[in-house]
């Protein structure tokens, strides 16, 4: 082809090489084929897929713009598919209204109203029931089921709980109120800062802190060895002797919930009297050779030591009638007999650790460790019918005794032992001459 020059003289120039062509209609075999692929791409990634339907043949451009809505649905649908896929649940439904929706709208709204009904099962409410979704509607109805038992299950378990709780504070206030009506030392430690928050000798009349005892600081010289301790077995007894060995104590230790604070408790005896009489008890110089009880040395020295100390002790006197109208009637060996059966009698009732001491042929001492005054009397009745129940094994003679209880106050006694006994045989004598006066009996001047 010849160029036609311009007015120039230059050739005109014609059409670029790289300019596309003229877009040619496709034949109706090449649309369908184009149409095919078209619908595999759509099916593929709906987003990449492209058509020119203008390229089609006639016959097939309907269908070509009928696949471009197509197209468009399902990209919507798979974005909107995709979304709620990942939890997304607040965005709004699609407006279409095709079949392909139906079944994500239903699971959309059966998904918003299953998130509604979790969170009401979190608050408590477990008459939530989930249908409409198959196995899942089974395992979640399930789940609430088991959350449902287990919540009445752990309620009966705090019931539980709190009524033991109750029992186990109630308990510890009876034993703490019994215990803090003994003689024994009651301290409860806190076992973080190993201070006293509560002592059975503190002070009771609101005044001063009930915590702190300084009757426990002065009489209880061990006070910092029970701060210190932290044993590590549940209840565990132990002794512990001071460091001059002048008193030796038995204490009962074990942990505790004190007020909801972790606590240990120990009770304090003081077994100084009972250590004492087993160290002295094959020692023939304090023995009473006939009875086998304390003689009045050993009184001396043991109850020195209590008055040093300002122990409280319980001092019972007792006057055992009859002795010498059995001597003169019987002999000697019927009267021993009758005194043997006495200090038996005595001894069954009370303590091993206790002191039982004979002051002469039947003048006897009893000595009972802190003020208990009340404990000794009803054992006193108690001895002096069981006494008595043996009237037979001593030819009918009439068997009794007289006694006197004196608490001795370890702070506030003044009293040597001599002085006490004496106050003690004046106070059985006064029941003697008060006794014959009743039965109009002749004076005997022995006992004034």
């Amino acid at each position: 082809m010849m160029l036609e020059v311009n007015e120039m003289g230059l050739p005109e120039q014609g059409p670029a090489a790289d300019a596309p062509e003229e877009a040619q209609v496709l034949t109706v075999e090449e649309s369908c084929g184009r149409l095919s692929q078209y619908l595999r791409d759509i099916l593929r990634d709906a987003e990449r897929a492209r058509l020119d339907v203008d390229r089609l043949s006639e016959p097939c451009r309907a269908l070509g713009r009928e696949l471009e809505a197509f197209r468009d649905l399902a990209a919507e649908l798979v974005s909107y598919s995709s979304r709620l896929s990942k939890g997304n649940l607040s965005q709004a439904l699609p407006d279409s209204g095709s079949c392909l929706y139906s079944g994500l709208k239903n699971l959309h709204a059966n998904l918003k109203h299953l998130t509604w009904q979790a969170k009401q099962v979190t608050k408590g409410d477990y008459a939530q029931h989930v249908a409409h979704l198959g196995e899942f509607s089974d395992a979640f109805n399930d789940m609430i089921r088991q959350l449902r038992e287990r919540e009445v299950q752990l309620k009966q378990e705090i019931v539980r709980a709190r009524r033991r709780a109750e029992i186990i504070t109630s308990y510890t206030e009876m034993l703490v109120e019994l215990l803090d009506q003994r003689e024994e030392w009651l301290l409860v430690v806190d076992q973080e800062n190993h201070e006293i928050i509560h002592c059975n000798k503190g002070h009771r009349d609101g005044k001063g802190n009930a915590a702190y005892c300084e009757k426990c600081r002065h009489r209880l010289p061990i006070q910092h060895r029970l701060l210190d301790w932290a044993g590590s077995e549940r209840y565990q007894v132990w002794e512990v002797e001071e460091e001059n060995s002048a008193g030796c104590y038995r204490v009962i230790s074990f942990p505790i919930e004190w007020r909801e604070r972790p606590s240990f408790v120990h009770i304090v005896m003081d077994v100084t009297a009972e250590k004492m009489n087993a160290r002295h008890l094959n020692d023939d110089i304090y023995q009473d050779a006939d009875t086998g009880v304390r003689n009045r040395q050993f009184l001396d020295e043991f109850m020195g030591q209590v008055l040093r100390e300002k122990q409280d002790i319980t001092l019972c006197y007792l006057d055992l009638e009859g002795v010498a109208d059995i001597n003169t009637s019987y002999g000697r060996k019927v009267g021993d007999a009758y005194i043997q059966n006495f200090v038996e009698i005595v001894r069954k009732n009370f303590r091993s650790g206790d002191t039982f001491a004979r002051i002469k042929d039947d003048k006897f001492c009893l000595m009972l460790t802190g003020n208990v005054k009340h404990l000794i009397e009803r054992k006193m009745d108690e001895i002096l019918t069981a006494f008595q129940r043996d009237d037979d094994r001593v030819f009918s003679h009439r068997c009794n005794f007289r006694y006197c209880i004196l608490e001795v106050e370890g702070e506030y006694n003044v009293l040597s032992l001599d002085k006490l006994l004496e106050e003690a045989e004046s106070a059985v004598k006064r029941q003697k001459r008060k006794q014959r006066r009743k039965n109009r009996e002749p004076v005997d001047f022995d006992i004034w």
